[in-house]
């Protein structure tokens, strides 16, 4: 704004030293300096509660809350996020946005997470959550309203995502119409189903697990498994480590038809299974029956 303090309405040369002046000059000056104080106390208490500061004024409170108000084409150099550590934890857990776009928490039990305070519909709202699971017998359910980007996400099913091994995950969620529809990524997992680094030891009588590659098992005697199901694309492999007796394994949706079964008879035979159009096909083979 234009400041309205004037310094020329003040006559700096009244009055004439050495004769006689009119009074009224001095009501002029006097009344114009007033009026210049008032307009000074205004625009600085206007500045005051509105503009940006370093740090508090005397006797005030710092409040930089610029209450959505744009920021534009601007240069920004070491800037920094508030976390908000949530500690050791179980249960329901709130992500405050206008708290912190940050957020870690180390579970103690199955997490549930909400969100609150988004920013307002047509703006981007993005935050991120690291949590640090203690056991793989710990879930984290999602909000209902995180539908976009779910696909394919690891251990993912129905809004809950099981972890097949504890450690440290970061998950960054987006929204754009104030938390109605949310985005979620996984930042540090690959969330295809296939998954090369992960392996089981299947037990007898067990369920092949979805979440690992590899399915590898040692027979003390005649045993029985199972595969079900998979995701399109997903890479399974099945492999005999030790052999006490065969291993026999009940594919569910089987592409070579039959019983659907793989038996195993001695050590090394394994074979490459691949999700294709809603069933598995055997991609590679060393031994291994199919009937």
């Amino acid at each position: 704004m234009t400041s309205a303090i004037n310094p020329n309405n003040i006559d700096g040369a009244y009055p004439v030293a050495g004769q006689d002046n009119n009074s009224q000059g001095f009501r002029d000056n006097f009344t114009n300096t007033k009026t210049n104080f008032e307009y000074a106390a205004t625009e600085i208490t206007d500045l005051q509660s509105k503009a940006i500061l370093k740090s508090a004024l005397t006797g005030t409170t710092l409040n930089n809350d610029m209450a959505g108000s744009l920021l534009s084409n601007a240069q920004l150099q070491d800037m920094s996020a508030t976390v908000v550590a949530l500690g050791s934890v179980t249960g329901t857990q709130v992500v405050n946005y206008a708290a912190a776009p940050y957020y870690t928490l180390t579970t103690t039990g199955s997490i549930i997470l909400t969100f609150s305070n988004f920013p307002t519909a047509g703006t981007l709202g993005c935050c991120r959550v690291r949590i640090t699971v203690a056991s793989t017998a710990h879930t984290l359910t999602l909000p209902a309203a995180v539908t976009v980007g779910t696909s394919n996400l690891q251990g993912y099913a129905s809004n809950i995502i099981t972890f097949n091994q504890t450690g440290t995950y970061e998950f960054e969620f987006e929204t754009v119409d104030a938390g109605a529809t949310i985005s979620v990524f996984d930042l540090n997992r690959n969330r295809d189903p296939f998954y090369l680094p992960s392996s089981e030891d299947l037990a007898a009588s067990g369920a092949a697990s979805l979440t690992k590659t590899t399915s590898y098992f040692t027979t003390a005697t005649t045993e029985t498994a199972t595969l079900a199901a998979g995701a399109a694309g997903q890479v399974k492999v099945l492999a005999m480590f030790g052999d006490g007796g065969d291993m026999v394994i009940t594919v569910t949706n089987p592409g070579w038809g039959g019983a659907g079964t793989i038996t195993f008879t001695t050590v090394g035979q394994a074979c490459t299974l691949m999700y294709i159009n809603a069933k598995w096909f055997a991609i590679g083979n060393n031994g291994a029956v199919f009937a």
